[in-house]
């Protein structure tokens, strides 16, 4: 396949207010992991709501995956009015990226979701978020220690259980029990209508859903596998391997390449 035809994935940006104007940014490490482990071209997608028009964007895309960000959802998209201030909010995001899953889903686009986007997802299928997991009584902190560095944060922090029988399953070769990393404060609560439950951690946070009847490659985890070492796991190198293979095979019936020929 050469470079001409390589999958074009959407990554979901964020919004970084400055002094004189907002900055639109998507951490290299999403950026990167598009390129390398999943073998695909990465397309910046800017959190500008309205202004973006997504169905005209989605048309030339062969998957997406929807970044996280240190900025939270703000908690009234998932009915909450008790909003606790724990980080800063990007309303442009929401706008951005909450009708977007909802269309990539419509579309059967494969779809990637990581922490936020997570998140996002859940909430877009009707679920609902713990503002603060780590307040709640026989949970761990799942925040990151900025007292280590960078690399170390995105290490093996904690073990989670796959789920027999699902997705993260197939992916992960039948083994069920992999050590993950874990940089967030939130998590889901509600489980999502449709979605599927493929791993928990080892007290009880939802790690990963997958979307059920899904008419692509539909997963989403709350940990990070798209920082460098964090794709020394062999299970993260193989999530974006099947991310890519399913935008390759998205991108062939796009184009109307036949399959012998890709």
């Amino acid at each position: 396949m050469s470079a001409k035809q390589l999958p074009l994935i959407g990554v979901t940006g964020d919004t970084h207010p400055d002094k004189d104007a907002d900055y639109y940014k998507v951490g290299d490490k999403y950026i990167l992991s598009v390129v390398r482990a999943a073998n695909c071209l990465a397309l910046m997608i800017p959190p500008i709501g309205d202004e973006l028009q997504t169905d005209a964007l989605l048309e030339h895309l062969d998957g997406v995956f929807f970044t996280g960000s240190p900025s939270d959802l703000e908690p009234h998209h998932y009915g909450e009015t008790n909003v606790k201030e724990t980080s800063h909010r990007d309303p442009g995001r929401d706008a951005t990226n909450l009708p977007m899953i909802a269309k990539v889903l419509d579309r059967g686009l494969p779809l990637f979701c990581v922490c936020r986007g997570h998140q996002e997802l859940n909430v877009v299928m009707g679920g609902t978020l713990h503002q603060a997991v780590h307040e709640i009584e026989g949970n761990r902190d799942h925040r990151a220690d900025n007292e280590k560095p960078y690399d170390v944060r995105y290490g093996p922090q904690h073990p989670i259980h796959i789920q027999p029988g699902g997705l993260l399953e197939q992916i992960n070769g039948g083994l069920d029990d992999v050590i993950v990393n874990t940089v967030h404060g939130q998590a889901i609560d509600k489980v999502g209508d449709g979605l599927r439950v493929e791993a928990v951690a080892d007290d009880g946070v939802i790690e990963a859903v997958s979307v059920e009847g899904a008419k692509d490659f539909a997963l989403s985890l709350q940990w990070h596998p798209e920082h460098h070492v964090a794709l020394e796991t062999p299970l993260n190198r193989k999530i974006f391997e099947a991310f890519g293979d399913a935008a390759r095979a998205h991108m062939r019936k796009r184009l109307g390449i036949a399959e012998q020929a890709a």
